[in-house]
């Protein structure tokens, strides 16, 4: 109780003083993508891909800068171009190293998590922690449990907290880390919680944006 307490403090206190401070990199990159990309700077509402599994289960939208053409998640499964791109997308972790629907500045965006910015408002919504487990969508959690057996229980046990904006793998591999290595470690977090280790989290986070080790 009184951790969930604290960190629910944490999370407003950082989460403003975060939005305050990036505020001006949010809005030039905003102005960016309506500049160079036709629709909204954030990812439509009616992708499905934003819409992620939260505690307990429950569906969310998830806030992120647009890096792709609006309706991309469309053209991944529909779009005769992209078939290719599908199978590689299932079969690589649900990451793309060498997307070609990213922008350029997608790319700039996604290397240092500019895109993820807007998931501040998530975390002050309660949607989100600062420090939690990736916040999956349906269709990686689905395919991914069918391509890793046994990884059923670890899922259930991310579900219990919050996701959140960076987690334990996020700092130590990001997307170079498979799947059910992946989800072991989100539901250790989850299992062994504590404020002391979402400082440890914390404090490795900008070492890992700003090199960009793992990200795509």
């Amino acid at each position: 109780m009184y951790y969930n307490f604290v960190k629910r403090i944490m999370d407003i206190v950082m989460s403003i003083s975060l939005i305050v401070l990036f505020s001006p990199v949010m809005l030039l990159t905003a102005v960016i993508i309506w500049i160079t990309s036709p629709g909204p700077a954030l990812v439509e509402r009616t992708n499905k891909h934003m819409k992620r599994i939260g505690k307990d289960g429950k569906i969310f939208r998830l806030y992120k800068f647009r890096s792709m053409p609006v309706n991309s998640d469309y053209l991944i499964t529909k779009d005769p171009r992209f078939k290719k791109l599908y199978v590689e997308w299932k079969r690589s972790n649900f990451k793309l190293h060498d997307d070609p629907r990213v922008s350029k500045f997608g790319k700039f965006i996604r290397k240092y998590s500019i895109d993820e910015m807007p998931q501040l408002f998530n975390v002050l919504r309660g949607e989100m922690s600062i420090v939690g487990p990736r916040p999956y969508h349906a269709d990686e959690i689905y395919e991914q449990q069918k391509r890793y057996r046994g990884t059923e229980k670890y899922v259930k046990e991310t579900q219990t907290v919050k996701p959140g904006i960076t987690g334990y793998w996020q700092v130590t591999g990001r997307s170079n880390i498979n799947f059910d290595k992946r989800i072991r470690m989100d539901a250790d977090y989850a299992r062994r919680k504590s404020l002391l280790t979402d400082l440890f989290i914390i404090l490795r986070t900008p070492i890992a944006m700003i090199t960009g080790v793992g990200a795509v």
